[in-house]
């Protein structure tokens, strides 16, 4: 038996990359291999079709295993994750309720908003009856508050015993100002730093050096941009606090990373790995006396600026595949924020499903199981790498330009996240990226007015979210979905909802296919959409749509023939409703030529569009 043995594929030739390649040409026919297939992405760098073991070869740290320097497939031998939940409540009290409930239901770390009427003198009854033993305890205050609510943490840590067994963080974060407001923390960022470090250097498990990489991504950040600025936020500190006397070791095992999670799936999950990396690297540099020092603690938080007001439910589907990333990628801990988080403050329900994703994930999926399950994929390994070498790029800008506080200090950070967020917000109204629901496939009827009703929170800053003399640029947080849904809310304030009426017509494929991509087109502004099977002539349809009172006739119809239905249609219709044309036809300047304007097809940009049609419409 042992000499009838085959190994699996022996029959078969081995194909080389270029064979591959070589068919792969064949069947396009002509078409262009780098235009047709190859996706240069937003981060800077090509991603091909396939990936063959040839492209893998030679990179970094892809022998280690999981626990090994520089920590590629993990900083520990499992992937256990924690699951985070913020604390809801006005009082502490409520808070403690709050805490106490969602912690019953399957929450291991909590995170706790010290602001408004609560304070640090109610940390105590908040975390009254919680087991600090095994509850990982995350409080995020303002910068100028941080020593006296570690003080009163480690009090109420000796008071349970829990020294050895206590894990949590302090989000001591002084560069927040300045990214969000623009203004410089008014207290001596390495005075407050020393002393936080004095008050949690007996409870090893407290974190206290913030590194809220997040913030950039909810503002639009691209993947590598994120992670370039994290890397140069984490290096101030170390730089910072050994200057001011302190070992490497001491600070590095202080950090803790709070990162966000886009929808990019694959490149999120690659995000994280090639951060761990690249922070071993950067840690070693200054040389720890301990190994362990070069571990990146990373908690992952899902999005905000893909979340969207209408169709909020398809939120659910965005942070599911963002979670999956972040556990797939190893990371020490995720919040899964609720479907509703960007216009209310969650429900019940909403916080439940919020749990319960990750619970799924890891009872049902058991994405738990495995220590980096993307280890030695061709694709992931490869895009982990490309990744680091263009987040290594940023991080050498930042450190030749000064360092991270002195390039925010001169608002050139955020200047360059805010160009990222417009051109993205750019890429939404050309749908290049898509929001399902917002700016593709909108639900029609629904109506979302009364629950626009989005609070404002303090900052927790110390300072007003007004603009202030001397501040430089800082962040701008508006979701990729603001502006469509500026002009859905402006539809439903208005005291008409126009008709677009659908005149189809010849060609029977093309009609169809082009009243549907209009009904979409115009559904994201929330207009009613009045489709129709097809005429047997022009004035037949332009007779219907008058009928019904349509605001907007849309002709659907063929490129071949809307040189005859067109300047029909226009002449019929006769001023009586705004004219558009399906389509970017041959004869788009003949038309135009005639006195027809409007034209819709997958190049113009949806929202100026629509924006201009309620500019016309809502008067």
């Amino acid at each position: 038996m042992a000499e009838k043995r085959e190994t699996l594929f022996d029959m078969f030739s081995p194909v080389s990359a270029d064979e591959w390649k070589a068919k792969i040409t064949v069947d396009l026919k002509g078409a262009d291999f780098d235009k047709k297939l190859v996706w240069r992405t937003n981060e800077g760098f090509n991603v091909q079709p396939y990936y063959r073991r040839e492209d893998i070869e030679g990179l970094p740290a892809i022998e280690t295993l999981p626990g090994e320097f520089p920590y590629l497939r993990g900083t520990r031998d499992n992937n256990d994750w924690l699951i985070r939940q913020r604390v809801q409540g006005k009082t502490a009290e409520e808070m403690n309720t709050h805490a106490r409930h969602i912690l019953d239901r399957g929450v291991e770390s909590l995170g706790i908003v010290l602001r408004g009427d609560v304070d640090v003198e109610d940390l105590r009854a908040i975390l009254k009856d919680v087991d600090l033993k095994k509850v990982e305890i995350n409080i995020e205050c303002c910068p100028g508050k941080a020593v006296a609510v570690a003080e009163e943490l480690v009090k109420i840590v000796k008071e349970a015993g829990a020294e050895k067994e206590f894990r949590g963080a302090i989000d001591y974060n002084p560069f927040r100002r300045l990214l969000k407001h623009g203004l410089p923390f008014p207290k001596d960022a390495v005075k407050e730093g020393l002393a936080l470090y004095e008050a949690v250097k007996d409870i090893k498990g407290i974190r206290c050096f913030a590194v809220d990489s997040y913030m950039f991504n909810n503002c639009g950040a691209y993947i590598t941009q994120e992670l370039g600025y994290a890397l140069a936020w984490g290096a101030e500190w170390l730089t910072l606090m050994t200057e001011a006397g302190m070992k490497v070791d001491e600070v590095a095992e202080r950090i803790k990373f709070n990162m966000g999670i886009s929808s990019n799936y694959f490149m999120e999950l690659a995000k994280f790995r090639a951060g761990r990396m690249l922070w071993a690297e950067i840690v070693k540099a200054y040389n720890p006396e301990n190994e362990d020092a070069c571990k990146m603690m990373v908690h992952a938080v899902t999005s905000m600026f893909n979340m969207t007001l209408f169709d909020s439910h398809v939120n659910l589907l965005r942070t599911m595949t963002e979670t999956m990333s972040a556990a797939l990628a190893g990371v020490d801990s995720i919040e899964t924020l609720a479907f509703d988080e960007c216009y209310t403050t969650p429900d019940e329900f909403s916080e439940r499903i919020a749990r319960n994703q990750q619970v799924l994930l890891r009872e049902e999926s058991h994405l738990n199981k495995v220590v980096d399950p993307a280890g030695g994929s061709y694709y992931i390994e490869t895009l982990t790498a490309s990744i680091a070498a263009q987040a290594w790029k940023v991080f050498n800008e930042v450190e030749d330009n000064g360092g991270f506080e002195a390039m925010l200090k001169k608002g050139e950070i955020q200047a360059k996240v805010n160009e990222s967020g417009v051109k993205r917000h750019v890429d939404v109204a050309r749908r290049k990226e898509i929001l399902l629901g917002t700016n593709q496939y909108p639900n029609f009827n629904e109506t979302a007015l009364d629950k626009a009703k989005e609070e404002a929170h303090k900052c927790g800053c110390g300072c007003n979210a007004e603009v202030a003399d001397g501040a430089v640029e800082y962040l701008n947080n508006d979701r990729a979905a603001s502006q469509f849904e500026q002009i859905r809310l402006d539809t439903e304030r208005a005291p008409h909802r126009p008709k677009v009426f659908m005149l189809t017509i010849g060609n029977l494929a093309m009609r169809l296919a082009r009243a549907q991509f209009s009904g979409n087109f115009f559904g994201c502004a929330g207009y009613e959409i009045i489709d129709n099977i097809g005429f047997n002539t022009v004035k037949e349809g332009i007779d219907a749509a008058m009928e019904k009172g349509a605001d907007v006739v849309v002709l659907c119809s063929s490129d071949d023939e809307y040189a005859q239905y067109a300047p029909e249609a226009f002449k019929e219709l006769d001023g009586r409703a705004l004219f558009v044309v399906a389509g970017a036809p041959a004869c788009m300047d003949e038309l135009k030529a005639q006195g027809i304007e409007n034209f819709i097809h997958v190049r113009v940009n949806v929202l100026d569009t629509l924006t201009e049609f309620n500019a016309k419409l809502l008067k």
